[in-house]
């Protein structure tokens, strides 16, 4: 089951963000010629890849915790371990400078 995500920094398109086995394989790949600031200072754009063996701490500090968490899981019917689907569902909504949304091909 493989998702996808459209990375925005200030509104420009940055990076890919791919869930390649469920909880265990992600990878953020920068766009070609990207040449704005980091989605994250652990994630610099010289390194055009970026591999993890979870889900990213960055992506899921960006989560909403408690009764908005709750509220999320039970109005989308999202599963609590199933981070990708709630930064999916979150991810026009976040604060900072970094959005995401959900790339479907």
């Amino acid at each position: 089951m493989l998702r996808r995500a459209r990375v925005y920094v200030n509104g420009q398109p940055a990076a890919v963000l791919e869930e390649l086995e469920r909880g265990r394989k992600y990878v953020l790949r920068y766009d070609d010629g990207y040449a704005g600031p980091p989605v994250s200072l652990t994630m610099p754009v010289a390194t055009a890849e970026h591999s993890f063996d979870s889900f990213p701490a960055f992506f899921e500090g960006l989560l909403p915790e408690g009764d908005m968490l709750e509220s999320l899981l039970r109005q989308r019917k999202i599963d609590a371990s199933d981070y990708f689907s709630q930064l999916l569902a979150v991810g026009q909504e976040m604060v900072g400078a970094v959005t995401v949304e959900e790339l479907r091909e």
